[in-house]
């Protein structure tokens, strides 16, 4: 899709969602798999189904909700989004990061990112919550190729600091505080949607990595080439490194999802409030 086209789809949208709600959100939050009752933390002034919204994909994955959510947050007015969009279901790239260019367009200065992941690190358990230090993606595609849109950003936009230092440090203070045990490690993010085999999460492993998943990375490279300030937490739902008869079900993943939500929902509440 030629940058003229997708910037008139992406001021259409924006368009229609500032009719939607007249505020200015300042903080965005982008919900992963099992993590979508966050939303019950906001005090929701408007509720916006992904269907209605011009050029929106909709979200085809059990365990996201498919609305865009504005309201209010320990303060701060915030938009969030229950489901988010993955290039495994046959979604152009474009159409994953969408959603992100349409937050910053709509005055988002804070990007809020969560997932479920699986680990790779041995010292790892399932349940854990791991803020994302950093990140490798060698095998998904990167959303900038193509013509650079230069309203967003630059050709060569800078990535040694993807996640914000400062927002980690926050987090890191309030896990601190509560006496939750949290990580910090590197997330890979692969294609999906299949489960890795044990040869991958080995290889995943000796790459550098903690964690693996299939979403959050390109929608931060975006949001870096746009000038938002990232922070993103993964929540440990399986163990990758496993004995030889265990599987790995969707089913799975979303109940350890649901027991780790409360601390993340925590310190997301209380980071945005610090912001």
């Amino acid at each position: 899709m030629s940058s003229k086209k997708v910037l008139k789809e992406l001021k259409e949208t924006v368009k229609y969602l500032q009719k939607q709600y007249k505020h200015i959100p300042q903080v965005g939050v982008v919900l992963g798999s099992g993590l979508s009752n966050f939303t019950e933390e906001i005090e929701i002034e408007k509720e916006v189904p992904y269907e209605k919204i011009p050029h929106f994909p909709v979200s085809t994955v059990e365990g996201h909700k498919s609305k865009m959510i504005f309201g209010r947050l320990s303060g701060k007015r915030v938009v969030a989004m229950a489901g988010r969009f993955h290039f495994y279901e046959g979604y152009d790239i474009g159409d994953v990061v969408f959603p992100i260019r349409v937050m910053k367009m709509l005055g988002v200065e804070t990007l809020l990112l969560s997932n479920a992941a699986g680990s790779v690190n041995p010292s790892y358990k399932v349940g854990d919550l791991m803020i994302i230090t950093d990140h490798i993606s060698l095998f998904t595609p990167n959303p900038l190729i193509g013509k650079n849109i230069d309203e967003f950003g630059p050709r060569f936009p800078d990535m040694s600091e993807p996640y914000k230092r400062r927002l980690i440090q926050l987090a890191k203070d309030i896990a601190s505080e509560n006496k939750y045990d949290v990580k910090e490690g590197v997330y890979v993010a692969v294609t999906g949607p299949t489960f890795e085999t044990k040869a991958e999460y080995k290889m995943i492993l000796t790459l550098g990595a903690d964690v693996v998943g299939m979403s959050t990375v390109q929608e931060a490279i975006v949001a870096n080439h746009m000038g938002l300030e990232v922070f993103a937490m993964s929540v440990v739902t399986d163990i990758g490194i496993r004995d030889d008869h265990n599987i790995i079900t969707h089913e799975e993943v979303l109940e350890a999802a649901k027991h780790a939500e409360p601390k993340l929902a925590f310190i997301f509440k209380e980071l945005i409030a610090a912001i």
